[in-house]
């Protein structure tokens, strides 16, 4: 039986979309998708939806070889934005990536502020270039990750009375992935014009946007990387206990994401933060010492 058939998915038209949305999630999510495979058959199209629509909405704002502008950037964005959320709104979708998006908000009553908040930090990155406070910083990354985790737990399934702390978590989890990210990729968003490590705490080592500019890795900049790395570190232990909560089939799949994407400043340490020259990447040989027990545990809690 494949995911779809597990799903209890059989709509033609409805497949296909699931089936797109999967595409992209092990095109450009491979640790994700990784991790997804590790989740019972019946619970992967849903999650492959979540990715497909985050990714596609990404697509529009930050494709470098867009020979669209800012401009019209914005207004596509809007366009499907507003679309999107009426069909969420109206229960059905004629868009390739809404259909399976709409199916999965319907099946798992997910509230439509999470599609909101994530759509409004998408905008947000067509303006906005660099963030003065962790403070300012979080209405960007609470709609960017946080909401990705609070869309998750429906689908992965809770103890019985442990939904909204599972939520919590998840929220902690979400945000580490993404500052994890902001750590990771310094020189690629400078590509874009941005800078997400908060200013003011820049300044705290010494170091403002034009050093950044000049792409020089300084005892400053490397400063400013560990402190970020420490808050990764705690946000990721302060979710640990979580994942407990979460249903024993879901559990091995949250594992693995969470030592593999928090995982990500390990690599910038063992590249010793020279994230100028090098992208940090999860070795074969690492993703597969986190894998292949998740996988064993997995196999055990079906």
């Amino acid at each position: 039986m494949d995911e779809l058939e597990a799903a209890g998915i059989k709509d033609e038209n409805l497949r296909q979309s699931y089936l797109e949305c999967k595409r992209l999630n092990s095109q450009h999510g491979k640790t994700y998708f990784l991790a997804t495979q590790l989740l019972p058959k019946s619970k992967r199209p849903f999650v492959h939806a979540l990715y497909g629509f985050a990714r596609y909405a990404d697509e529009i704002v930050d494709d470098l070889d867009s020979k669209l502008s800012p401009q019209e950037k914005r207004e596509e964005l809007e366009l499907w934005s507003f679309q999107l959320l009426r069909d969420i709104k109206a229960g059905r979708s004629d868009d390739h990536i809404g259909r399976a998006l709409v199916d999965t908000v319907n099946r798992f009553n997910i509230p439509i502020s999470y599609f909101e908040a994530f759509l409004h930090s998408m905008a947000m990155d067509l303006d906005k270039t660099e963030y003065e406070t962790f403070e300012d910083l979080m209405e960007y990354v609470y709609g960017s990750a946080a909401v990705i985790g609070l869309q998750m737990v429906p689908i992965l399934g809770t103890l019985p009375g442990q939904m909204e702390a599972a939520k919590v978590a998840a929220e902690k989890l979400g945000i580490a992935f993404q500052l994890a990210n902001f750590i990771r990729d310094v020189n690629e968003d400078l590509d874009r014009g941005r800078i997400y490590l908060p200013g003011r705490e820049l300044a705290e080592f010494g170091v403002d946007r034009a050093m950044l500019e000049r792409r020089i890795l300084t005892p400053q900049i490397i400063a400013a990387l560990k402190f970020q790395i420490d808050r990764v570190r705690r946000l990721k232990r302060e979710s640990d206990q979580g994942i407990a909560l979460l249903s024993a089939a879901s559990r091995p799949c949250i594992q693995a994401a969470s030592e593999l994407y928090c995982g990500i400043v390990d690599e910038v340490e063992k590249i010793n933060y020279e994230v100028f020259k090098y992208r940090a990447k999860t070795s074969t040989l690492r993703r597969l010492s986190v894998a292949l027990p998740a996988w064993v545990r997995a196999i055990r809690a079906r």
